[in-house]
This record gives C-alpha cells, structure tokens and sequence, in this order.
C-alpha cells in the first residue's frame, strides 16, 4: 500500500549583504569549506569498514567550519543568454552545496528526513554595484517540524557553524542580525 503525506516546513533564511567583491567572498568561503577531490573520498568512506575510519577521513577532509565541498553550481550562467532578464542580472551567481557525512548522519539517526537538508546550500550573489550577496537556509529551521531534539542540537551546531563562516567573509558583526 502506497501514501502521501504532507509536512509543511518553514524555513529561516539568513542573508548578507557585503560591499565586499564576490572573488573575495569566494575565496573567503573556500577558506572554511575545503574542496577535496570528493570522488576519491567518497570511494574512501565507502570502503572504509568501521565508524572510527570514517570519521577521520571527513575529519582529514573537512575546513576550518566542519565542511566540505560536494559541488558548486553556476547558477549566473544562464542569465545572460535570457532575453528576459534584466542587464544587472548578468553578474555571477553560484550555489554552493558543501556538507559532512558526519553531521549529517548525527541528523538522520533522529530524523530520517534530514538529509532532504544536509548538505547545506549557500547562494553567493554578485550584485551590480559590485557587492555580493550570500543567502543560507537554516538546517535548524527546517528539521524543527519533527520535533527532535538531538537532531535539532546537531543542526543548531551546524548552523552556528555555517554562520560564523558567513559573517567572516561578509563582514557583518554577530550583532548584527542577517
């Protein structure tokens, strides 16, 4: 027997806005998210035989903010070839989707559905003043329907994380909401 069900899940978005170049902002990113060879690695925690083994290759593999990059998507290349889009849209736009198989499997043993979630996505934006752009949905926000509180501690810890990382590279003070 077959069944639907429907959640609804909201979603806390957190963005900054820097007067800082996107090269810049990238490469602050890439300061706290490494970008190992992620095929090599994945065939390496996929022969690796217990927990221990695995949780030090991601901890050999992870930046400074407990991630890695599993892909980077560039989502501005589209833009200027669309008739309909404004001129200072043509400017660059990536989606970033970097995790760690750790905290997302911290996560998932409480809520399965988690990793609909993990791995976390930021979307860096140029924007036509020569500012960037940096949006991130919170894990803690969307896991928060399923009431779980070891897997919210998890979350929490990984958004904290992530938005250290953000505030670092954009520049906007921890005080200062984003």
């Amino acid at each position: 027997m077959a069944t639907e069900d429907a959640l609804e899940v909201r979603v806390r978005r957190h963005v900054f806005i820097t007067g800082r170049p996107f090269p810049d902002v990238m490469k602050g990113l890439y300061g706290g998210i490494s970008r190992p060879d992620i095929g090599n690695l994945f065939r390496e925690l996929h022969e690796t035989t217990t927990y221990e083994r695995f949780t030090s290759l991601v901890r050999q593999a992870q930046g400074s903010a407990g991630l890695m990059r599993f892909l980077e998507l560039d989502e501005g290349a589209a833009l200027p070839h669309d008739p309909q889009t404004q001129a200072s849209a043509g400017r660059r736009m990536v989606r970033l989707i970097a995790g760690n198989p750790v905290t997302m499997g911290q996560m998932a043993r409480h809520v399965p559905d988690a990793g609909s979630y993990a791995p976390i996505t930021i979307l860096i934006q140029e924007m036509p003043d020569g500012g960037t752009r940096v949006a991130y949905d919170s894990v803690a926000s969307a896991i928060a329907p399923y009431n779980s509180p070891a897997a919210t501690q998890v979350a929490e810890h990984l958004d904290a994380e992530v938005l250290d990382l953000l505030r670092l590279v954009t520049g906007v003070p921890a005080n200062q909401r984003a």
